[in-house]
């Protein structure tokens, strides 16, 4: 029988997403007995981003500071938002580097089933961005899922109240796929081919 608080550790492990029984106790296994200093910077560093990283106020992405890097630059073309479903979709876009404007964050998308509205994804806090008509297009690139496509539909309408133009990244995004898993040059047709909506 294994000391519990080993076992506390391969559970803990087991939070993060495709991690199951196996692979918890071998990470587990593998910081005890073989890199215990990188565990400890492990969990230090874990701490402090738990403890210190929330949501840009205009954006919602995750960062430390009040207004993340991106929103605060001035190199970025304020009236080109972004719109995605998360943080990692930020990440994969940047790392393209075919977009310069900037963007807002849903934090995930519709899901009426899961009690997941409209206020849960900050689209309130979009429609205040869209009041003050400095955002002249909106670039939906929520997933290609039936959640995102509905999540697409309903910012399109909020679009149209405020005569913001709408575009729908299109052509390279397989229907079912997710941001995160495509390559740069997949994803940069995608923007350089978007429509509208």
């Amino acid at each position: 029988m294994q000391s519990p608080l080993i076992q506390e550790l391969i559970e803990a492990f087991r939070v993060l997403p495709g991690v199951g029984p196996k692979s918890a106790q071998r990470m587990a296994f593998y910081l005890l007995e073989q890199n215990k200093n990188g565990g400890s910077v492990l969990a230090k560093t874990l701490a402090k981003a738990v403890e210190e990283i929330g949501h840009c106020s205009l954006c919602r992405t995750l960062t430390e500071e009040e207004t993340c890097s991106i929103c605060q630059s001035s190199r970025r073309a304020t009236g080109e938002l972004c719109i995605v479903e998360s943080p990692s979709d930020v990440s994969v876009i940047e790392q393209s580097g075919i977009f310069q404007g900037q963007y807002f964050v849903l934090m995930g998308h519709l899901s009426p089933i899961d009690g997941i509205g409209p206020k849960q994804i900050g689209l309130d806090t979009l429609e205040k961005r869209l009041n003050d008509d400095s955002v002249h297009e909106l670039i939906i690139a929520t997933n290609p899922t039936v959640e995102g496509e509905a999540t697409a539909h309903y910012i399109q309408q909020i679009a149209l109240k405020h005569q913001v133009k709408v575009s729908r990244l299109a052509q390279g995004i397989p229907m079912g796929g997710e941001l995160e898993y495509l390559d740069s040059g997949t994803l940069s047709q995608a923007f350089l081919a978007r429509k509208a909506m």
